[in-house]
């Protein structure tokens, strides 16, 4: 490489942003890689939740690599098997099978000033220059604390571990959970021949994004013309960013009109009693949207009934709520969500001084520009605390922070550095500009949501996608702490 260095780099992910991070790194000129994954097959969220009626609630040719467009997609809002389906293809088209490690999970990662030395749960022991972690937002689920959940002798499930296996037609069928992904299982379910029972702990908020096919005629025109994808990419980037994204930043006309829209939707339910019971007492947008236009429509149906009552227990016939009433189901599907916060963990990392992210993180998650955290050198991360959530395309906001990365180990490559990681100073500076901005923004508005941690940082993006691209768009070495 005319005398450059050939940096080691450990991709752990082989999902969505990992698969990205190697493409990129190839494109650059730099082969000497390995991708990691604890599964036997890439795709990430999109592998592993299989619910029924899973999708994305961002515009397909938005959810997409801007530089890999998919002619293929059947609506505007994609179904999960079809973004997996998206995801192997690219890793086809891009030739990574060989570079990935399958059924490999890292267990701890050590810095000695100079190398990581990662180990993995099955033994195996490596060393690199850098560690990116791509694991992704959605990782790990979180199961409700709810007493005798361990008593049901029924089937039960989370939603990212969906058993396929189980019977539903003609059963009783009880979902906890209300969510997005409740509200795409329980849309799905109302269709099919069975008793659903929806136990509502809060309220939601639900926006009425329309879905639509595509034609074969759209099809063929972005098969013929590949530059019409990234047009339409981006397109759907700028009305994503400057509509649902604008509107939580600050008062302003599209969180009126997006909130007009809301009441709006839930103004299609018939009946008053339900209607009420459905209505949240907090601002639309305070927690994340849930798009749907079938989940009123499903709610309404016969054979589906909502319980608003607080669970008490669980016991081995059925939920027990604090009225005293047994609702007897045959299956328990958890649609509680994951640990937003648990971001790659849990990985465990100790830098040269013998100090644990657990311990630097133990008043809650931070990171210089989203990407890095103090004290660790030439490790990296995407989706990290701070990145924009929401309804944003993951895809997007990983391309940016992947190509600040790339930036880093570049610079590596080049010469400039042997390690480097963000200056506590620094880290702190952001911090407060991430702070400075929440007063305007709805989380603050009197709602329980995950994106604010305990340490009184918000885990979201208060600003622009702009603003976003704009602070990630070259690393600044005086922001690290260098070592040559």
């Amino acid at each position: 490489m005319n005398g450059k260095r050939e940096p080691r780099v450990i991709i752990i992910g082989a999902g969505m942003s990992g698969m990205l991070m190697a493409i990129k790194l190839i494109e650059s000129g730099m082969d000497n890689f390995q991708i990691y994954d604890k599964a036997s097959e890439i795709g990430g969220t999109w592998r592993e939740n299989t619910y029924p009626g899973i999708g994305c609630d961002v515009a397909a040719h938005y959810y997409t690599y801007q530089d890999v467009p998919n002619p293929e997609w059947s609506t505007r809002l994609p179904q999960g098997a079809e973004i997996q389906k998206y995801l192997l293809g690219v890793a086809e088209q891009r030739d990574l099978r060989r570079r990935i490690a399958f059924n490999k999970e890292v267990a701890r990662a050590d810095h000695d000033g100079q190398r990581w030395t990662v180990r993995f749960k099955d033994g195996e022991v490596v060393e690199a220059d850098f560690v990116v972690a791509c694991c992704g937002l959605l990782h790990h689920p979180r199961y409700p604390d709810i007493p005798g959940l361990g008593d049901f002798k029924g089937a039960k499930f989370h939603s990212a571990r969906w058993d396929h296996s189980v019977p539903l037609e003609g059963r009783r069928v009880g979902v906890i959970g209300n969510g997005s992904t409740g509200a795409q299982i329980i849309s799905k379910l109302s269709e099919r021949k069975l008793d659903l029972k929806v136990f509502q702990r809060t309220p939601q908020w639900i926006f009425p994004l329309p879905d639509r096919r595509y034609s074969q005629i759209e099809k063929s025109l972005l098969r013929a013309f590949p530059w019409v994808g990234r047009i339409i990419h981006h397109v759907y980037r700028v009305a994503f960013e400057n509509l649902f994204a604008a509107a939580v930043l600050k008062p302003c006309w599209q969180r009126r009109l997006m909130s007009w829209l809301c009441k709006w939707n839930l103004n299609t339910v018939k009946d008053p009693a339900l209607r009420a019971k459905l209505t949240p007492d907090y601002q639309p947008l305070c927690k994340r949207l849930v798009m749907s236009m079938e989940f009123y429509p499903a709610i309404q149906r016969e054979n589906v009934s909502l319980v608003t009552d607080e669970i008490d227990h669980i016991d081995a016939r059925g939920v027990v709520t604090k009225d005293g009433v047994l609702h007897e189901v045959d299956v328990l599907a958890l649609a509680t969500g994951f640990d937003a916060h648990a971001y790659f963990r849990p990985l465990e990392l100790r830098n040269v001084q013998g100090r644990t992210l657990s311990e630097a993180w133990k008043q809650g998650p931070y990171a210089l520009r989203t990407v890095a955290v103090p004290g660790f050198p030439n490790f990296f991360f995407t989706l990290g605390p701070q990145s924009p959530i929401g309804n944003f395309s993951a895809i997007s906001i990983s391309e940016t922070q992947i190509n600040y990365i790339l930036r880093c180990i570049e610079m590596f490559r080049d010469g400039k550095f042997r390690t480097l990681h963000p200056t506590p100073e620094a880290t702190e500076k952001f911090n407060a500009f991430i702070r400075a901005a929440m007063p305007d923004t709805i989380w603050v508005t009197g709602c329980t949501n995950w994106y604010m941690s305990k340490n009184g940082v918000p885990s979201a993006w208060p600003y622009s996608g702009n603003r976003f691209r704009k602070e990630l768009r070259e690393p600044n070495l005086a922001e690290y702490e260098l070592a040559v």
